[in-house]
């Protein structure tokens, strides 16, 4: 074995226990502190023993200047996806790095090689999409030889992939035979049309069927990894823990991080704390597990359970203290951290000719100049770094996928509007507002002494049981009422993807008009009915809540954007003859003003 790889064999041990030391004082959920210190003393004990009898060096190179010691590598194989993430990349896809600036398999097989010499225990293989390149299998064959002690007296422990699971149940018998032993799958909802809307591809029942193959086939580990936001998927959390009853899997809830491009604000991020708080409303005995020292996640299990799941904190409680990992993307740049901007490139210093022992030197810097946490969550929204689905490229994805924010976007509009509009309409808010002063059926919305919009103060109000269903209507020619109706549209199933539409515009009304209350909707139901003698598409919203103020305008806002889908996807058949007409609310009750409906009338 080289000189370079035999530093700091027993410091290394003493910094992983004193770093796992530092992780306990870590506060956790867990209703006993008693119970909880002695489960951290015992796994102290037991991470010493371990490292202490077992016949592995960690080099210097992989240990930073707080005594973190990296022995887990995460190798981006492509940028390529055949995905769309909503939060991960935009729909057309993003640029593509030159082939010839990829690593080469033999580069991967040398880079891989020389850390496992410096101690690296575990490889995962991530993208892009890593199951997408044809060779694959040949790439975890080949770097399951340093398993055999080929890493220069070290051995590979495990080698792991990060998957959406697409097209890995045909790849699954070839990809055990050849060496790996964990799978990641990136799945976030078990609706199958929430996961078209997510994804903007078909394919959920794909991915859950190799979940299923990946448990029976008895690999190491099989882990779900779902990404929660708020809006979007945060009702199925406790559909994921149930998942857990009768499939041996982990599934892992991760804090929606902030990378560019993906239009991150805090409000769309779910804490780890409100998911749990959600979870131990639902079930009454949940155990925390006993985590393994640089474990990302906090495990825990229902009883009875053959399953587990756990909560990936990045965010809301980091977990910088005790990381062990760095990462080599699709073109060869290591970086230190995921959400560090800085970046040192081995495939040029490769290509120079640079030997091992000097890639090791560079390596061993980078890993010095590693800083002890990273930014926080507000200051990582602000500050550059790679999209995620560009973590395996170094390539810049286009500013002109930033939207500003709602609700900025109409304040900044508002100054656009001329000087005498402006005049005008003010004369007229103050003429209007004599004439409302003495009559009940005013304006709520509107400040009666200076004729300003304002939100109305409901605290007063009483918390009843209130409902509203609103309805509208999609006109369609035939050519694209026929494709409707038959599923045969190039986008995809129009009255699936409306439908969700409709819920997700539902849920986050008051993000969209400016005035709405922000209001906790107990359901929201949507359906979709084909008129074929009118070729339109009818649309129905009920929403119901148990609070101070009604839902009519989210039923209406429902049906607008399920509307706006409909046509959105079917102009490209042809906009003659197409409209959105007839939307306004059917029927309401709860609330002082009574129940109504539009019979009534």
């Amino acid at each position: 074995m080289n000189v370079f790889t035999r530093k700091l064999v027993n410091k290394n041990i003493l910094s992983h226990a004193s770093v796992y030391h530092h992780h306990c004082q870590k506060t956790i959920h867990d209703d006993s502190t008693v119970q909880s210190s002695k489960l951290k003393t015992n796994k102290l004990k037991t991470l010493k023993s371990k490292l202490a009898q077992d016949d592995y060096h960690l080099s210097d190179f992989l240990v930073d200047n707080y005594s973190r010691g990296h022995d887990y590598l995460r190798i981006s194989l492509t940028e390529r996806c055949n995905l769309r993430c909503t939060y991960c990349m935009p729909e057309e896809g993003v640029p593509l790095t030159a082939k010839d600036r990829l690593l080469s398999n033999d580069e991967i097989f040398r880079i891989s090689k020389l850390f496992v010499q410096q101690g690296v225990r575990k490889i995962r293989l991530t993208g892009g999409e890593p199951l997408i390149r044809r060779d694959f299998v040949d790439i975890v064959a080949s770097l399951n030889t340093l398993k055999d002690g080929n890493g220069g007296g070290n051995k590979l422990d495990t080698i792991g992939v990060t998957t959406n699971g697409i097209v890995l149940g045909r790849k699954m018998a070839d990809l055990k035979k050849a060496g790996l032993d964990c799978i990641n799958i990136s799945l976030d909802t078990l609706e199958p049309m929430k996961y078209e809307f997510i994804t903007r591809r078909r394919g959920w029942e794909r991915v859950m069927s190799a979940i299923k193959k990946a448990v029976d086939m008895n690999f190491q580990s099989v882990k779900i990894n779902c990404v929660v936001m708020n809006g979007l998927n945060e009702d199925e959390v406790c559909d994921f823990v149930k998942l857990t009853q009768d499939l041996n899997v982990d599934v892992r809830f991760i804090e929606y991080m902030p990378f560019d491009g993906n239009r991150w604000q805090e409000k769309k991020m779910v804490s780890y704390s409100t998911m749990m708080q959600n979870i131990t409303t639902h079930f009454t005995d949940v155990q925390k597990l006993n985590d393994h020292p640089n474990d990302t996640s906090k495990g825990y299990r229902i009883p009875g359970y053959v399953g587990q799941f756990g909560f990936i904190t990045s965010m809301s409680e980091h977990f910088c203290s005790t990381c062990n990992r760095v990462r080599l993307t699709a073109d060869g740049n290591l970086k230190v951290c995921l959400f560090g901007n800085t970046e040192v490139s081995l495939r040029d210093e490769m290509r120079s000719g640079k030997s091992d022992e000097e890639l090791a030197e560079i390596i061993g810097g980078a890993v010095k100049r590693k800083k002890k946490q990273h930014a926080g969550m507000f200051n990582l929204a602000n500050q550059k770094n790679r999209p995620m689905i560009l973590i395996a490229t170094n390539n810049p994805l286009s500013k002109q996928h930033h939207v500003p924010s709602t609700i900025s976007s109409i304040y900044a509009n508002q100054q656009l509007l001329r000087h005498n509009d402006h005049q005008h309409h003010r004369h007229f808010y103050h003429h209007s507002c004599r004439h409302l002063a003495n009559d009940q059926r005013h304006l709520t919305h509107v400040d009666r002494a200076t004729g300003r919009a304002a939100m109305v103060d409901v605290g007063e109000k009483s918390i009843t049981r209130r409902t509203a269903t609103a309805s509208g209507r999609v006109q369609l020619n035939r050519a694209a009422f026929d494709a409707v109706k038959s599923n045969t549209l190039k986008k995809g199933d129009v009255l699936t993807l409306s439908r969700v539409a409709a819920i997700m515009a539902t849920k986050r009304c008051s993000e969209l008009i400016p005035l709405c209350h922000q209001v906790p909707l107990t359901s929201v139901e949507c359906h979709l009915a084909l008129d074929d003698v009118s070729t339109s598409i009818l649309i129905r919203v009920t929403s119901r809540t148990t609070w101070n103020t009604g839902v009519e305008m989210e039923a209406l806002t429902g049906v607008s954007v399920a509307a706006l889908t409909i046509y959105d996807m079917c102009k490209s058949i042809g906009h003659s003859g197409m409209k959105i007409c007839e939307i306004e609310v059917v029927s309401k009750s709860g609330g002082k003003s009574g129940d109504y409906r539009k019979s009534d009338e």
